[in-house]
């Protein structure tokens, strides 16, 4: 009548002394313990090596940390600076003006001839030779100067007086100018200021202008600036400033009326006085006496001697090369 095994039952099979919950699981298969419960043969050895793995990996993580920080922080390597670029002028050591050209002349190819005048040839092209006169070379047979071997003059057209500041003619320009034409010579002019301030020097351009009335000219007209030496003049303590100004003037009212300005100078006045970089726009028509020039920077006429010897000339003058 009931599905369950009597007691009875149960004593035949010799299970009555168990109790009924344990007959019920043992006719079940029997399962193994929740895997939690057991502790595989050396787990506690794994872990410990675990740990010791982890400590070691932040203890070189924290080694490379420091290193890496280390070669961040360090100072760079002590680079030599380089000398900055001098040169001499006389006792002084100058530091070339920034963005002016300089000079691009091979030394090697001035060459000194026998009638004690230097030449200039470089790839394929040579310097013209020439002079620059005033009243003190009196009267010039230009014929005889031309066939001495000169192409160009350039003729002293006036001069401001260094005392009142007065603008006067020399007083042979016209029969130099005359007689250097004819002759077949190239020709320009220069004018020595005294001035003072720009408006002086754009006085002096217009003079020389007037003068000129339209006179063509295959060299340029040039600004002839120089101190007074041996007596005071109106000029003295003229500062670099206001003489660069003064060029410049002088030579924006030249260009205005279609001739080609120029600024004459020696090498003191080019490193010490003149700001060249202003007058980069004009020629540059350089005093040195030697025969090869070390002058800086660029330049595009060359004076080179007060002491030359010209046929048709009598007693010194002063000769040049265009380049």
């Amino acid at each position: 009548m009931h599905d369950r095994l009597s007691e009875f039952d149960l004593i035949e099979r010799g299970e009555a002394e168990r109790p009924l919950g344990e007959v019920i699981r043992d006719r079940g298969p029997r399962q193994p313990p929740p895997r939690s419960r057991r502790r595989p043969q050396g787990a506690g050895l794994s872990i410990l090596s675990l740990v010791i793995f982890i400590i070691a990996l932040i203890a070189a993580g924290t080694a490379l940390a420091l290193v890496l920080r280390g070669n961040q922080e360090a100072p760079p390597p002590d680079i030599p600076e380089e000398e900055p670029v001098t040169f001499r002028f006389g006792d002084m050591v100058l530091t070339p003006i920034e963005g002016m050209p300089l000079n691009p002349y091979d030394k090697a190819a001035f060459v000194r001839d026998a009638k004690g005048r230097v030449t200039y040839e470089q790839g394929g092209r040579r310097a013209r030779a020439g002079i620059d006169v005033s009243t003190h070379q009196k009267d010039i047979d230009w014929q005889a100067v031309a066939a001495d071997g000169v192409e160009f003059a350039i003729l002293r057209l006036g001069h401001r007086g260094y005392s009142e500041g007065g603008l006067f003619l020399d007083q042979t320009f016209e029969q130099n100018l005359r007689g250097a034409l004819e002759a077949g010579l190239e020709v320009g002019v220069y004018f020595f200021s005294q001035a003072v301030t720009p408006e002086e020097a754009e006085e002096e351009a217009d003079y020389v202008l007037e003068i000129l009335d339209g006179q063509a000219l295959a060299f340029p007209v040039a600004f002839d600036w120089e101190p007074i030496s041996g007596d005071t003049a109106r000029t003295d303590g003229l500062s670099g400033a206001v003489l660069t100004r003064c060029a410049a003037a002088f030579c924006k009212r030249i260009a205005d009326a279609g001739y080609r300005p120029a600024v004459y100078f020696n090498q003191t006045q080019g490193y010490l006085h003149y700001d060249l970089r202003e007058l980069t726009d004009y020629e540059l028509w350089l005093a040195e006496y030697d025969a090869v020039p070390d002058f800086y920077y660029h330049f595009d006429l060359w004076q080179y001697s007060h002491t030359g010897r010209v046929d048709g000339i009598q007693g010194d003058v002063d000769l040049d090369l265009a380049f």
